[in-house]
C-alpha cells in the first residue's frame, strides 16, 4: 500500500511537469491515461478471468451503474485532479482531494439520518480548518492559490467521494480489476469525444515520453496493483493511514523537483487535513 500511495503522489507531480513545463493539455493527458490504462488493466483481468470481463455488460442491472461509475466516478476524479494540478500544483491538488473522507463521513451521516459522532465532527472541523489555512494562509481576503485550483481541488474531493461510494456493489460482485478497467475505458472514451487523443497540444521530448510512461505504468497500473494486494493483508484503517503517503510524497517531490513554494501554512494545512484521515481510521473498541 505504501508503494502504491507514493507512486500515486509522484505521478501527480510528474503530471504537473507535463502541464507547466511541456504545456500538455489536461483533457488530452486524462483521456490517454484512462484509455491506455483501461485497456492494459482489462487485458490483465482477461488473462485471469477471461469471459467475466464481458459478462458485466450482459447484466441489465449493472450496465447503468457501470456507465455512471466510468463517467462521473473514474473520469470525474481523474479530470478534476489533473485540472487542479494544472491550475495550481500537485501538492495542494492532492491534499485538497483528501477532503474526500470528510465528505463521505458527512454524506453517510445524512443518509443514515443521524447526528455525526464527536469524532466525525472533529474530523470535519479539522478538514475545514486545514483547507482554510492551505488556500488562504489564514488571510480571509486573499487566496494563496488560484480560484480555479481551489475549485477543481474541492471538486476532486467530491468526485473521490462518489468514486469511493457508488461502485461498492459492482466491486463486490465483479472485482476491482474488471470494474476499474471498464471505468477507465468508459471515462477515456467519453472524454475522447471532447478531446480526441490524436489532437495533441504540447511539446514532445524524451522526458515527456518518460513522464507519460511513468504515469500510465507506475502511477496507474502498478500503484493500483499494490493497492489491491495490500487489501489482502491490511485493515481499512491501516490502508487509510498508509494512503497519507500520497499527498506527502506529492508535496515533497513538488518542492524538491519543481521548486513549488510550500511554507509553514501549507504544511500546517496539509497536516490538519491528513489528521482527519487518521482520526476517522481509529477503530472503536
Amino acid at each position: 500500500m505504501l508503494t502504491g500511495a507514493i507512486l500515486w503522489g509522484v505521478s501527480g507531480t510528474v503530471a504537473q511537469y507535463l502541464f507547466q513545463h511541456r504545456h500538455f493539455n489536461t483533457e488530452w493527458l486524462t483521456s490517454v491515461r484512462l484509455l491506455l490504462s483501461g485497456v492494459l488493466l482489462l487485458g490483465i483481468a482477461y488473462r485471469k478471468e477471461k469471459g467475466r470481463i464481458w459478462a458485466v455488460w450482459k447484466d441489465k442491472q449493472d450496465r447503468i451503474p457501470l456507465l455512471l461509475f466510468g463517467i462521473f466516478g473514474m473520469l470525474g476524479v481523474q479530470y478534476t485532479y489533473f485540472a487542479a494540478i494544472e491550475y495550481g500544483n500537485a501538492a495542494t491538488a492532492t491534499v485538497l482531494q483528501y477532503l474526500g473522507p470528510a465528505i463521505i463521513t458527512c454524506f453517510l451521516a445524512i443518509r443514515a439520518k443521524r447526528i455525526p459522532s464527536g469524532k466525525e465532527l472533529m474530523a470535519v472541523l479539522l478538514a475545514v480548518a486545514g483547507t482554510f489555512i492551505l488556500v488562504t494562509h489564514g488571510n480571509v481576503g486573499s487566496l494563496s492559490i488560484s480560484g480555479l485550483a481551489v475549485f477543481w481541488g474541492i471538486s476532486s474531493a467530491f468526485a473521490l467521494a462518489f468514486y469511493t461510494l457508488q461502485p461498492h456493489r459492482l466491486l463486490k460482485k465483479w472485482g476491482s480489476a474488471i470494474i476499474v478497467g471498464w471505468g477507465m475505458l468508459i471515462g477515456g472514451a467519453v472524454l475522447s469525444l471532447i478531446q480526441p487523443p490524436w489532437k495533441f497540444e504540447g511539446q514532445w521530448s524524451l522526458s515527456a515520453y518518460a513522464a507519460i510512461v511513468f504515469i500510465i505504468i507506475f502511477g496507474t497500473l502498478i500503484a493500483f496493483y499494490c493497492y489491491l494486494e495490500s487489501l489482502k493483508y491490511l485493515s481499512a484503517s491501516e490502508t487509510s493511514l498508509l494512503a497519507c503517503a500520497e499527498p506527502l510524497s506529492a508535496a515533497f517531490l513538488a518542492v524538491i523537483w519543481l521548486h513549488v513554494p510550500f511554507g509553514i501554512s501549507e504544511w500546517l494545512g496539509t497536516l490538519l487535513i491528513l489528521a482527519t484521515i487518521a482520526l476517522l481510521s481509529i477503530k472503536k473498541k
